[in-house]
C-alpha cells in the first residue's frame, strides 16, 4: 500500500487506485488496532472516499489531499461525530459543524477515517489520562507514545491513517513525534484557525500535522494554514509553498544549537542528537545560543496554562452538553456533582491550580509574574535568532518510558516537557523528526524557527531526511 501523503494523492488523482480502495484498506488496518489508538471510526470514511472518486470521474479537481487518509485528535469538532476530548464530560456530544481545521482537509479531498485517543482536555505527557484508556507505543507496546496527542502520533507510525492532526500546547505534538519516530510540527501561534478546536489554554494552543516525514508534514500544513475571520488570532498572512521548501537546501541557513539544554538529558539521547548536528552542520561551526530564561519555562508555563484552563474549563458544568450527573437537588450540587464525576485527576489538579493562582492577593505574585517572565523568554529566542536562522536541540529528555511508571508523579510527568514548553511561551514554530535510536527506542530533533519561519524548518528537515533514513523506519508489526 502506498503511505506517503503525497504519494497517495498523486496515485488517486491518477486513478491508479481509487480513494474507496485507500480508505478500504487503512479501515481494515483500523479494525485490528491493538494500540488503542482510535476511540471511533469516523462511519461516514467510505462515503467520503466514494466522494473524490466521483470528483475525478467528472474530472472535475478533487482537492491536494485526494484520498489520503487522516485521523483526527478527538478535540477536532466534527460534524455529526462525536467529540469527547478524552473526557466523561463531553462523552455523548455530537457537534453540530466542522471547526475549521476539519473543514479544511474536506475541502483539500482527505478522508477523514476517524478520532484518535488523547490526554484529558490535552493534559498531560503520556496519553495515560485518557478517560477512555491509554495508547501504547508501536515500537514497544509497554511503553507510553507521549502526548497529549498519542493517539496522532501512534495511528502514524502503526500506519493506520497517512497523516494526522493534532494540537500543541507545551509540546504535545513534538514531545509524542520523538517517542514514537514520526515528523510533527507545532506551527506559529496564529498560523492555523482554532475556531471548532476544543480549548485547554487559548494563547498557548496551536494545531498542528503528524506525518512519516517532514514532507508529509508540509502538505497538511499547506491544507489547513491560513486566516479565518472565525478565528480573532489567525494571522492573515499569505501561506507559503511549503513542499517546495522540503527541496532547499541549508548552505544559506545559519544554524544554532541550544546547548545548555543538554544539561539532564538522557546520555543515550544525547548521542543522535549530536549525530544529527554533525551531518547538518558538516564543517560550518553551530551558532551556540544561550537561552537563560528557558529554565523557567516549567514553572511559568504551568501556572499560565492552568489559569487559562480553569477559565476555559468552567464551561463544561452540565447545562448545555454532555454529562450531566443525576441526584442534584439544586443548581449548585448538580454543578458539583457533575465536574466531579465527569473531569479526571489531572484536569481537576489543573484547574485547582489555575483558580488559586488567579485569586485575589495571589493574582500578582503567580500569573503575573509568569507573564513577565513568558516575556523574558521570547527576548532571548528574538536576541538568538539574531545569529541564526534555526535552532537545533533535543524534543524530549528521554526515551519512550514505561507505562504507569511517571503516573503517579505528577511532577516528573510535566519534566517530560521540558525542551518543548519555552516555543510555546514565545508563539514560535518548532519541528521534531527522527534523527535515530537509544535502546532500540526512536529520539527526536527538535528544530525551531523566528515566527513564520517555517520554511526554514521544512528546508533542514527535508536536508536531513533525504541524507537519513531514520523517518522511513517501520516499527515490528
Amino acid at each position: 500500500m502506498i503511505e506517503g501523503v503525497a504519494e497517495i494523492a498523486a496515485a488517486v488523482r491518477a486513478r491508479k487506485i481509487s480513494a474507496a480502495e485507500v480508505a478500504d484498506a487503512y479501515l481494515a488496518r483500523i479494525e485490528k488496532d491493538a494500540l488503542g489508538c482510535f476511540y471511533r471510526i469516523d462511519p461516514t470514511a467510505r462515503e467520503q472516499a466514494r466522494a473524490v472518486d466521483d470528483k475525478i470521474a467528472r474530472g472535475e479537481d478533487p482537492g491536494p489531499l485526494a484520498g489520503v487518509p487522516v485521523a483526527l485528535k478527538d478535540l477536532f469538532v466534527t460534524k455529526g461525530v462525536e467529540t469527547t476530548a478524552g473526557s466523561k464530560i463531553l462523552e455523548g456530544w455530537v457537534p453540530p459543524y466542522d471547526g475549521t481545521p476539519t473543514k479544511k482537509l474536506r475541502q483539500a479531498g482527505a478522508v477523514l477515517v476517524g478520532k484518535v485517543s488523547m490526554d484529558e482536555f490535552a493534559m498531560g505527557s503520556s496519553n495515560e489520562n485518557s478517560a477512555y484508556g491509554p495508547v501504547r507505543n508501536p515500537w514497544d507496546p509497554t511503553r507510553v507514545p507521549g502526548g497529549s496527542s498519542g493517539g496522532s502520533a501512534a495511528a502514524v507510525a502503526a500506519g493506520l491513517c497517512a497523516g494526522a492532526l493534532g494540537t500543541d500546547t507545551g509540546g504535545s505534538i513534538r514531545q509524542p513525534a520523538a517517542l514514537t519516530g514520526t515528523s510533527g510540527l507545532k506551527p506559529t501561534y496564529g498560523r492555523v484557525s482554532r475556531y471548532g478546536v476544543v480549548a485547554f489554554a487559548s494563547s498557548l494552543d496551536q494545531v498542528g500535522p503528524f506525518g512519516r516525514s517532514a514532507l508529509d508534514c508540509a502538505h497538511l500544513l499547506q491544507a489547513i494554514a491560513g486566516h479565518d475571520p472565525h478565528d480573532s488570532t489567525s494571522l492573515d498572512r499569505p501561506v507559503p509553498d511549503y513542499a517546495a521548501a522540503c527541496a532547499r537546501g541549508v548552505d544559506k541557513l545559519r544554524i544554532g544549537f541550544a546547548a545548555r539544554w543538554l544539561d539532564g538529558l538522557d546520555g543515550a539521547v544525547a548521542q543522535p542528537i549530536f549525530d544529527a548536528i554533525e551531518l547538518l552542520v558538516g564543517r560550518k561551526q553551530a551558532e551556540i545560543v544561550e537561552l537563560p530564561h528557558t529554565d523557567y519555562g516549567i514553572a511559568s508555563y504551568y501556572i499560565i496554562a492552568t489559569a487559562e484552563a480553569s477559565s476555559n474549563l468552567a464551561r463544561y458544568d452540565g447545562v448545555r452538553y454532555g454529562l450531566r450527573a443525576p441526584g442534584a437537588d439544586s443548581l449548585g450540587a448538580m454543578y458539583a456533582k457533575t465536574r466531579a464525576a465527569g473531569f479526571g485527576a489531572e484536569p481537576k489538579r489543573r484547574i485547582m491550580l489555575g483558580t488559586y493562582a488567579l485569586r485575589s492577593g495571589y493574582y500578582d505574585a503567580y500569573y503575573v509574574r509568569a507573564q513577565k517572565v513568558r516575556t523574558l523568554i521570547k527576548r532571548d529566542f528574538d536576541a538568538a535568532f539574531r545569529k541564526c536562522d534555526v535552532i537545533l536541540a533535543p524534543t524530549a529528555p528521554t526515551t519512550a518510558f514505561k507505562l504507569g511508571e511517571k503516573a503517579s508523579d505528577p511532577l516528573q510527568m510535566y519534566l517530560n516537557d521540558v525542551f518543548t514548553i519555552p516555543v510555546n511561551l514565545a508563539g514560535l514554530p518548532a519541528m521534531s523528526i527522527p534523527c535515530g535510536f537509544a535502546d532500540g527506542l526512536p529520539v527526536g530533533l527538535q528544530l525551531i524557527a523566528p515566527p513564520l519561519a517555517e520554511e526554514s524548518l521544512f528546508a533542514v528537515a527535508g536536508a536531513f531526511q533525504r541524507d537519513t533514513d531514520w523517518h522511513a523506519r517501520r516499527p515490528p508489526q
